[in-house]
């Protein structure tokens, strides 16, 4: 078998669902917290990081329990059938109260909900795809994700959530929800976990040879200093440059809204799009040129698009604002393509949940601090103008930090894996 577009795909509906949520949950809402309850920035960025102090350590753990559980279903579809439905359920019924006490508690349960999938649902790609190809089925799982997050784009313009001092977003979410629950319908219909986990693991011991694995048995399974380094330094970019950029994607809606005077719901379209048509292209690039080389690649881009887009303000054209998110899109999928296979690249096959769960700690620590940090800078300074250097000087951070960087890239895969692969189709 060469790499099954197909499969990865339908495994892709899952993080669909995850990125649908999230889309919708980043833009309205801080809305909500601002426009409804009348909180400032710095509180209500402190509730925008409660789902990011529970993935701490939630997404770890789920994904370690992943890892060692099992059924007929499989390893990781019971958590996510189980945390969608959830899910669904608690943010419904979160937009249609009026107190503060009960949304901030439902909202909760909606967070708890999300994060026992998210680090399952992730493993999965990189449970039937074998090393050298995961960064390709990455691109293609981004992908469905960025569709995911344009169809709730669309939701959004389609029942105007960026209409200024909107409060009530309830059929938003009702709509938002049945798009996930559709996509999970998908994805339990047509993945079969257990058979395709057991191929990806025969594909691998009988073609490819796994030298990370190597280098580890010689150290009696643990990692080397140098791959314990290397995970470090990966997990110290992933932290820097999701500082940098969550803080636009969580104030953006605010800023676009308050500052440009802009719909942002087109603006952050535009840049989805421009990752759509990235994801697939980045991931054949990445196994020429490899993937530490093109993440280095998209920090720069990212951070001249942030950079760029604080010189931006209400009387500029629109339209510069679509070329710089066009051209953060791009990085982003760069980046994103390419990163998480780098830290599972050092696991074994039976903990792949506990690493992608290390992946998603360093992105929901700096998700922590990034909405309160920037929201009280902002709040000091008395506007949003910090919004785009301060996200520029973090993922500048994460370009040097990964220059350090040593493990975790692709490695060339040998002849008689590629002709076993054109033999089998």
């Amino acid at each position: 078998m060469k790499l099954d577009y197909k499969r990865v795909a339908l495994v892709g509906f899952a993080f669909l669902l995850i990125q649908s949520f999230w889309q919708a949950y980043d833009a309205i809402v801080p809305l909500i917290l601002v426009n409804k309850y009348g909180m400032n920035q710095t509180f209500s960025g402190v509730v925008m990081a409660l789902d990011n102090a529970l993935a701490v350590f939630m997404l770890p753990l789920f994904g370690a329990i992943s890892d060692r559980y099992n059924s007929i279903h499989g390893r990781r579809t019971p958590f996510i059938f189980v945390g969608t439905i959830l899910a669904v359920i608690f943010f419904i019924t979160m937009s249609l109260v009026n107190n503060l006490w009960l949304f901030i508690f439902l909202l909760l349960l909606t967070l708890i909900s999300m994060a026992i999938f998210r680090s399952p649902a992730v493993a999965l790609m990189p449970d039937i795809t074998v090393k050298p190809y995961r960064s390709k089925a990455n691109a293609i799982i981004n992908l469905m994700g960025t569709i995911g997050g344009i169809t709730v784009l669309g939701l959004g313009a389609l029942f105007k959530t960026g209409v200024k001092g909107k409060t009530d977003f309830t059929a938003y979410i009702i709509a938002v929800g049945a798009v996930m629950i559709i996509a999970l319908i998908i994805f339990i219909s047509t993945v079969k976990e257990n058979k395709w986990s057991k191929e990806m693991q025969e594909n691998t011991d009988k073609y490819f040879k796994d030298t990370e694995a190597e280098e580890r048995e010689e150290v009696g399974g643990r990692l080397t200093r140098s791959q314990l380094k290397s995970l470090i330094f990966i997990l110290a970019s992933v932290a820097l440059w999701y500082i940098g950029y969550n803080a636009v994607i969580s104030k953006y809606s605010l800023y676009a809204t308050n500052v440009l005077k802009q719909d942002y719901n087109t603006t952050l379209l535009i840049a989805q799009g421009a990752a759509i048509i990235t994801y697939f292209p980045v991931g054949i690039i990445a196994s020429k040129v490899g993937r530490k080389k093109s993440i280095i690649a998209g920090v720069v881009m990212l951070a001249i698009a942030f950079g760029s887009a604080s010189f931006i303000t209400a009387g500029s054209s629109k339209y510069i604002m679509y070329g710089l998110f066009s051209l953060a899109g791009i990085a982003w999928a760069t980046i994103n393509v390419n990163s998480f296979p780098m830290v599972v690249e050092l696991a074994k096959g039976n903990d792949v949940g506990k690493y992608t769960g290390y992946y998603y700690t360093a992105s929901m620590a700096a998700q922590i601090i990034t909405p309160v940090l920037s929201g009280g800078i902002m709040d000091l300074v008395g506007n949003m103008s910090p919004l785009f250097p301060y996200a520029t000087i973090f993922v500048t951070l994460a370009f040097i930090t990964m220059l350090f960087v040593k493990h975790g890239d692709s490695k060339p895969i040998s002849k008689g894996f590629l002709e076993s692969i054109g033999e089998d189709n």
